[in-house]
């Protein structure tokens, strides 16, 4: 699957640009209600992740000290304060997946792509993370990278598993 980036022979925005379409949503949404986690995944499609410099914004213009805004990202894991690599891995380490070997799985990715959990890979292709629970349980243990879900994975088949993502960057690069 090829995102809308790769595809992209357009030059990046700009920091103030990105913060100046930012202050667009921010003027929808001041004053409405519950409007926090709104703007936070709407920054966050506009960044990639969520800086610094726009939670500070976000914390000003809807009215909320940054601590409070600061701590709804730290409090859901689909929010990143760090830009997130191409390919986002997640390894549960729910119950039944870690009684079947999800912290063996979670050592043998760490190892596979010389990067700690929260971590990205310097090429930006990968970025790791922990989860609790997919719903997947009898086909423990699993991992999701991206949206696509490996079940019953083995630490041995870890590297087989990356390759299919490394192959897609790849290709993808070849084509443009």
């Amino acid at each position: 699957m090829i995102s809308e980036n790769e595809n992209c022979t357009c030059q990046k925005a700009s920091e103030q640009e990105l913060l100046a379409r930012l202050d667009g949503v921010l003027e929808q949404y001041q004053g409405k209600d519950g409007a926090l986690i709104p703007v936070l995944q709407i920054a966050q499609g506009i960044f990639g992740y969520l800086p610094q410099v726009a939670l500070k914004r976000i914390a000003l213009s809807l009215n909320k000290s940054f601590s409070e805004v600061a701590g709804v990202v730290g409090f859901y894991s689909f929010f990143a304060t760090v830009p997130r690599g191409r390919n986002l891995v997640r390894v549960c380490l729910g119950t039944a997946c870690y009684v079947r070997g999800g912290n063996r799985v979670l050592d043998a990715m760490k190892q596979k792509l010389g990067i700690d959990v929260g971590q990205t890979t310097p090429d930006r292709e990968f970025s790791l993370e922990v989860a609790r629970c997919f719903g997947a349980c009898g086909l423990a243990p699993v991992i999701t990278i991206n949206d696509e879900v490996h079940h019953r994975v083995k630490p041995n088949k870890i590297e087989q598993i990356l390759d299919q993502y490394r192959q897609t960057a790849a290709t993808a690069k070849g084509k443009k």
